[in-house]
């Protein structure tokens, strides 16, 4: 589950998507190659998001982290 607090470094290794997810959203979190620091909560805020539209982001974001891990069981259990 994908929390306010998240360094946006972790949330990117654990759902690669949520790159081109944020930006879509108008949250830039890599700039040169290289994760932006702070928090998924910080970084909205500082575009203006309300505390509404940062909990649609905290769900999006952790269905699509239980996406991917459910993909990634998928496919173990087929090797």
């Amino acid at each position: 589950m994908i929390q306010r607090e998240i360094l946006i470094e972790d949330l990117v290794t654990a759902v690669p998507g949520a790159v081109t997810y944020l930006m879509e959203h108008g949250i830039r979190c890599i700039a040169c190659g290289e994760p932006i620091w702070g928090t998924l909560e910080s970084a909205a805020q500082e575009k203006g998001f309300t505390d509404a539209e940062i909990e649609r982001f905290l769900g999006d974001l952790s269905a699509m982290e239980k996406a991917r891990q459910t993909q990634e069981r998928n496919s173990k259990s087929l090797s």
